[in-house]
């Protein structure tokens, strides 16, 4: 995001410096993002929402996939609805499938459960595996819900200020790890 400055390190993306690279520049990468919080426009419609995160494309490419409503039905029956009149869990979907519409080879996503009834994180967590098996999207996800952690992703990172301290697959997210570094 380029939001806070970098004391050290780097972050690489298909060969680009994201550190280096113009906001602009970065915005092309292919690369979605959905915040925590949602960030939707909530005085906008839910299509208008979908068509902010087209900006960055060619205008003749300024359509709205068909599979971000195959992935998320319930968005093609509510595209004329503010996003503010929408459930949170819808909100989230939404988000989401703003992130969706660039086809983005690279999606993050800041805490996609959070404030989520439990059937819409169901369907959230299903959504995240099939972008990753089906469509080969690399998904990372910032997450706290470790069941949630555990069904959706294949591998895990612990970090502390701002150093890994833990990685592996899955199966190696053990409850010593856990206890050690993820418990209060």
């Amino acid at each position: 995001m380029g939001l806070l400055k970098v004391d050290s390190g780097s972050i690489t993306f298909n060969g680009s410096n994201l550190l280096v690279e113009a906001a602009e520049r970065r915005a092309a990468l292919h690369i979605g993002y959905v915040p925590q919080g949602r960030m939707i426009f909530p005085l906008l419609t839910v299509a208008e929402n979908l068509e902010i995160g087209l900006g960055n494309q060619p205008r003749s490419n300024r359509n709205i996939p068909d599979h971000v409503f195959d992935l998320f039905p319930v968005l093609k029956s509510m595209l004329r609805r503010r996003g503010g009149d929408l459930s949170g869990g819808q909100q989230q979907q939404l988000a989401i499938a703003r992130a969706l519409v660039i086809n983005p080879d690279f999606l993050i996503l800041d805490e996609p459960t959070e404030g989520i009834q439990p059937n819409i994180v169901q369907e959230i967590g299903d959504v995240i595996m099939q972008l990753n098996r089906e469509l080969a999207m690399t998904v990372l996800v910032v997450e706290q819900k470790l069941p949630f952690v555990r069904r959706v992703c294949g591998q895990f990172f612990i970090m502390t200020k701002g150093a890994v301290v833990a990685s592996g697959n899955m199966d190696a997210l053990t409850d010593e790890l856990v206890q050690e570094h993820l418990s209060v």
